[in-house]
């Protein structure tokens, strides 16, 4: 156990594997996170998964609305080092030179692609081939401080937001546990990000979440991925907006951003280069459903030709 003391932020699912592993051979002091937010239809109020698991070990947790202005807390527990991971909002200035040893973010991209807080999703909707994760020291901008080490992995075809999102925590995890120390020594080189290499992932809004059937089948497919198994990307047909669930880049041919093809458990969709047939379907209001139980509340040969946006 490392005789310093840690604070570690960091609020969603992808976040608590790393920091359980902190606690396992660190001394962690406090757990930053997010406030309880509301969730379900009856919105009940929830603790985030990094919450959860700090109050499981009976860890200090602060949750402040908005950390510029609220961190007195932090500097009184005076930290040696700060580990932060998908918090969820910017740490100012004057927090990041409380901790002697500095403040050391894990980020879910390869720097200096993909600066910002949706870099997973972003990875999946362009369609890459490779991804990874940075560890890096912070600085005052987003995700513009100097680097400290990267490690790559594979994108594979049938990776989604949930198992990319998995790997790249289990692979942030086990770099942390494996540099930390040498960080802590300050015996690992800084790197300076290469500006002209910089881009950036701004956070999934709804916006993002329509389908425009006019790019490529690949495109729509990519952009389902990234959005799967939630929150799914949308399309609206006949006046009624439903989520794709389940789908498949097919060949076909016909007009662009209509249904080109129905079968008894499937309905194609027609895009620039090809089309997307699917096979779940979520309407508005509804819980996901297969094609097929779909159709039997309406006649499916109606939808023949119909044009969705």
């Amino acid at each position: 156990m490392e005789k310093i003391k840690l604070i570690f932020m960091g609020t969603p699912a992808f976040s608590v594997p790393i920091l359980d592993a902190l606690i396992r051979n660190y001394d962690v002091v406090l757990v930053v996170t997010s406030p309880d937010a509301p969730i379900g239809r009856k919105r009940v109020m929830t603790a985030c998964p990094v919450k959860e698991l700090a109050l499981k070990h009976n860890i200090p947790v602060f949750s402040p609305t908005k950390i510029r202005t609220d961190y007195e807390l932090i500097k009184e527990i005076n930290p040696d080092i700060i580990v932060t991971c998908a918090y969820g909002q910017i740490i100012p200035e004057g927090l990041l030179k409380i901790p002697r040893l500095g403040c050391i973010n894990i980020h879910g991209s390869l720097l200096p692609k993909y600066r910002g807080g949706a870099p997973i999703h972003h990875a999946l909707m362009n369609g890459d081939k490779e991804t990874g994760i940075t560890l890096m020291h912070m600085d005052k901008g987003m995700d513009s401080g100097d680097m400290i080490i990267k490690e790559t992995i594979e994108i594979e075809d049938n990776d989604n937001i949930e198992s990319l999102s998995n790997k790249l925590s289990l692979l942030g995890t086990k770099m942390i546990i494996e540099h930390l120390p040498a960080i802590i020594k300050g015996t690992l080189p800084r790197e300076k990000q290469i500006e002209e290499e910089i881009t950036f992932s701004p956070i999934i809004k709804r916006e993002h979440e329509l389908i425009d059937f006019y790019k490529t089948n690949e495109e729509v497919y990519n952009l389902f991925r990234a959005l799967s198994p939630t929150p799914l990307p949308y399309f609206v047909m006949n006046g009624n907006e439903y989520k794709i669930a389940e789908c498949e880049k097919v060949d076909v041919k016909g007009k662009v951003s209509r249904v080109v093809e129905v079968n008894k458990d499937s309905f194609t969709i027609m895009c620039q280069n090809g089309g997307i047939k699917i096979t779940k379907i979520k309407p508005f209001g509804k819980s996901i459903m297969t094609v097929k139980d779909y159709f039997n509340g309406i006649k499916k040969e109606s939808l023949m030709e119909v044009e969705v946006n």
